[in-house]
């Protein structure tokens, strides 16, 4: 019986996530609790993509998301992050030069890759699998007021249970375009 009630509920459970998946599919932006529903494997059901958590999670809110838009036609993603003075980064990279890392910029564009896949309805978790080219021309500094990320949609593959994405994506520091990187790759695997 008690074997029968703890099935029952796991279906249960499965089918609210799928619900709310269902749901989430149709939204187009999504705020800082959505993201962090989404770190917690809430918000494209269990075992599928998540975000991390803070301090990694890169990003307050997406702005926009398309399955058509962007420079190829095959999805977009915009994204935001408030730049404050006592983000934990600013306090050991470096001392008394305080910059946001460039890996953080990029680790930021795979995760929206990533979220995009999970968007999709692409099942599995995810992670960065490369990038072909980054070139940076400016930094993320404690007078920037706003970093905006935009991904575009280049190409998803598809195969076994796997989906691979392949992007290109630019992080602008206050509207002027600082990072640039072109054939982001990330995937999920059941």
């Amino acid at each position: 019986m008690i074997f029968c009630l703890s099935f029952a509920l796991l279906l249960y459970n499965e089918y609210v996530y799928q619900v709310k998946y269902s749901l989430n599919m149709q939204k187009n932006s999504y705020s800082y609790s959505e993201l962090i529903d989404c770190a917690n494997g809430k918000l494209f059901g269990v075992g599928n993509a998540k975000l991390p958590l803070p301090p990694m999670l890169m990003f307050d809110r997406i702005s926009e998301i398309t399955s058509d838009g962007g420079l190829y036609k095959k999805g977009c993603i915009k994204a935001e992050l408030d730049i404050k003075n006592d983000m934990w980064f600013f306090n050991c990279h470096f001392k008394d030069d305080p910059v946001m890392p460039g890996c953080l910029g990029l680790d930021a564009m795979w995760q929206l890759v990533g979220f995009y896949l999970g968007w999709l309805g692409d099942p599995g978790k995810g992670r960065a699998l490369g990038v072909n080219e980054v070139k940076f021309t400016g930094e993320v500094v404690q007078t920037i007021k706003l970093a905006t990320y935009e991904i575009n949609m280049k190409r998803i593959l598809r195969k076994e249970g796997t989906a691979v994405g392949l992007a290109d994506g630019i992080l602008s520091a206050d509207g002027k375009i600082i990072y640039k990187a072109s054939n982001l790759k990330v995937g999920v695997f059941k």
